[in-house]
């Protein structure tokens, strides 16, 4: 049988264990990138690798630091678990050339994964995961007698880091660590039997920090580690019944966030991006522009131009908005998913980062959360928003994305005439009651139906009606 094709999504490359992820195909993987790595840096570069808690996911990271450092590339390799927004901090601060992160992030418990990650500490960007992806050869192209973990451990071609421990000072430092300790808010932590557990309770101390599913469990009892509404439902319930004053929440690998208010009412990711520009702006004084990405809330537009700063559409996908946080001075930056970033820290997504801003803005506001989003829908006008995930077979995904190609969009929605079709990422048709977008995903069998409208039961309306007009409500 031929080799199956690498293909990279919006996030790194991801696949079935034993399916797809293979040993082999990680080897070709991780063979790619050291030729990349060789071809761009020189002789001697240097990676970061880390790995997740996912089902052999440790014994997937040691045969990739194999494959880079056979290649001549030196591999700083995390002694334990990490976070994704971990090894991005390792890979600037440690000055290397590239990070890689055995994970499959938010995906369902069968898959597993491959993110790579640039010298400036955020998601590589497109034009280098092409060249990756153009590199990848055949199985049979590999090279032979390769050097095992151990040998490469002992005489330094790799090397063993405490990148947790760094990690977490770095974040001490930019955080007000100490005014959210004094605070006395207590904070129910959901890692969701991922990377981020203890991290919070490193952060804030035992006492302070209520943590559920922070057991290890590779197969994440049959659940996707995604951090959405209901999928929340033990951190809901903890906040509601106990003096927490809020629930965090993070995926996998904890680069996305999800919380609840005081209540155990779940607050989105649009809501928390709106938010921290709030804050940022108006607290703390800071500037800059606003990244999000398409499928991303419009209050944010309203509030680009009350507070005059600058505002940038990108296609769905963190790395897209992590290069210009690279590169340029960004406030905020972030997708619908729960994937956010902000001045101040890398250029990268990190759920416990924003998860404790949000707290830290409570503290210095005075303010429960749910009185923050009040004021919040008060100063910008009402913005609902609702998301179904729809598991198709590629033919129908590709017939339904055909059909609204071809036609132009769905002329309306919901009985509101369509205005306007934007088509930077997909089919967002524009209407005077909100905003539908129809995309694939880019790492399952799921098409992605999102909207955005004065009330939620007008916004799941918008996305009902275009499933049903499209033949997905069966």
């Amino acid at each position: 049988m031929s080799d199956v094709p690498i293909e990279f999504g919006t996030d790194g490359w991801r696949a079935v264990i034993a399916d797809d992820y293979t040993f082999t195909n990680l080897e070709r993987v991780s063979q790619a990138t050291a030729e990349w790595l060789l071809d761009d840096y020189g002789p001697s570069p240097s990676v970061v690798l880390g790995h997740d808690m996912r089902f052999l996911s440790r014994q997937f990271s040691e045969r990739t630091a194999e494959v880079l450092a056979d290649a001549g590339i030196h591999v700083t390799f995390a002694d334990t678990p990490v976070s994704t927004p971990a090894v991005s901090w390792a890979t600037h601060a440690l000055g290397a050339d590239a990070g890689v992160v055995i994970t499959a992030s938010h995906n369902p418990p069968e898959y597993n994964g491959y993110k790579l990650k640039a010298h400036f500490g955020g998601p590589a960007p497109p034009d280098m995961v092409e060249t990756v992806e153009d590199l990848v050869q055949p199985s049979n192209q590999l090279p032979d007698g390769r050097p095992d973990f151990e040998a490469l451990t002992s005489d330094g071609q790799v090397s063993l880091h405490d990148v947790r421990s760094g990690y977490l000072n770095a974040l001490h430092n930019i955080l007000d660590i100490e005014a959210i300790k004094s605070s006395g808010l207590r904070i129910a932590h959901d890692a969701m039997y991922g990377a981020g557990q203890g991290l919070v309770t490193a952060l804030l101390g035992e006492e302070q920090v209520v943590p559920i599913r922070h057991e290890n469990n590779p197969g994440f009892h049959g659940l996707a580690p995604e951090p959405i509404e209901e999928r929340l439902g033990e951190l809901s319930t903890t906040v509601a019944e106990t003096d927490c004053a809020v629930g965090v929440a993070n995926d996998g690998d904890a680069d996305r966030i999800g919380m609840v208010d005081e209540n155990g009412d779940y607050v989105s990711s649009h809501r928390i991006l709106s938010l921290l520009t709030k804050y940022l702006y108006e607290e703390r004084g800071l500037s800059g522009s606003i990244v999000k990405t398409f499928s991303t809330t419009h209050m944010l537009d309203k509030m680009a131009e009350r507070y005059g700063l600058p505002i940038e559409t990108t296609p769905i996908g963190f790395k897209h908005i992590a290069r210009k946080m690279a590169e340029g001075n960004i406030l905020v930056g972030g997708e619908e998913s729960g994937g956010i970033g902000a001045t101040g820290h890398i250029p990268e997504r990190d759920g416990v980062y924003i998860g404790l801003l949000i707290v830290e803005m409570m503290v210095e506001r005075g303010k429960s959360l749910s009185e923050l989003v009040d004021e919040l829908l008060e100063d910008f006008g009402p913005h609902y928003n609702y998301r179904d995930d729809i598991h198709i077979r590629e033919d129908q995904k590709a017939a339904v994305l055909d059909r609204l190609d071809a036609g132009g969009g769905l002329d309306e929605v919901n009985g509101h005439p369509v205005e306007r079709l934007d088509t930077l990422d997909g089919f967002k048709h524009i209407t005077d009651n909100g905003w539908l977008l129809i995309r694939p995903s880019g790492t399952e069998p799921v098409l992605r139906v999102y909207s955005e409208a004065e009330s939620p039961k007008a916004a799941k309306a918008l996305v009902k009606d275009a499933s049903r007009q499209l033949g997905l409500d069966n």
